[in-house]
């Protein structure tokens, strides 16, 4: 299991408070549970098929003239909420279709079932390439990951309210 991390120079700028949770291994639901003390509560903003952008397919490793093609993927927004009133992350999901298949096909049905619940169930990591940059909402981790040979793109920006 490899974990090649790339991130712009800016990341040297994260509050140090934060580094562990850009880098963290493993399933991030989990460990903001411990934080919270409690389930997470998850609220979708959006779920549904969307037309990926080039930046997008290159992060999932899209390569050569298939880059050219319009690609769709499963896409789920979320925000993530600890024990507090403010969202503590933003999150996003990017399920290629190609990927949606056998059992990966339980993860259109997610709903407010957070996605560490069932990326991690039966592995404590997973091979991933990661990316790390700061966005006008805070600071964001991508993960690239490879699930059973699926490729998955899961993004967690980290609010402010997370940092309180």
């Amino acid at each position: 299991m490899s974990n090649n991390q790339l991130s712009c120079p800016t990341h040297l700028s994260a509050p140090t408070e934060l580094l562990p949770w850009l880098n963290a291994e493993g399933s991030l639901t989990a460990m903001l549970e411990v934080k919270a003390g409690q389930p997470l509560r998850v609220e979708r903003s959006f779920e549904g098929y969307r037309s990926l952008s080039l930046a997008q397919k290159r992060q999932l490793g899209v390569r050569g003239a298939m880059l050219n093609r319009p690609m769709l993927a499963w896409v789920r927004e979320a925000q993530l909420y600890g024990n507090d009133e403010q969202p503590w992350v933003e999150a996003q999901s990017i399920f290629p279709l190609p990927s949606l298949k056998g059992r990966a096909r339980r993860l259109q049905q997610l709903k407010g079932t957070p996605i560490g619940y069932v990326l991690f169930k039966r592995s404590r990591t997973l091979p991933n390439q990661r990316f790390i940059q700061h966005t006008g909402a805070g600071w964001q981790r991508q993960t690239r990951y490879d699930w059973y040979g699926r490729t998955l793109l899961i993004s967690e920006t980290f609010l402010a309210s997370f940092l309180k």
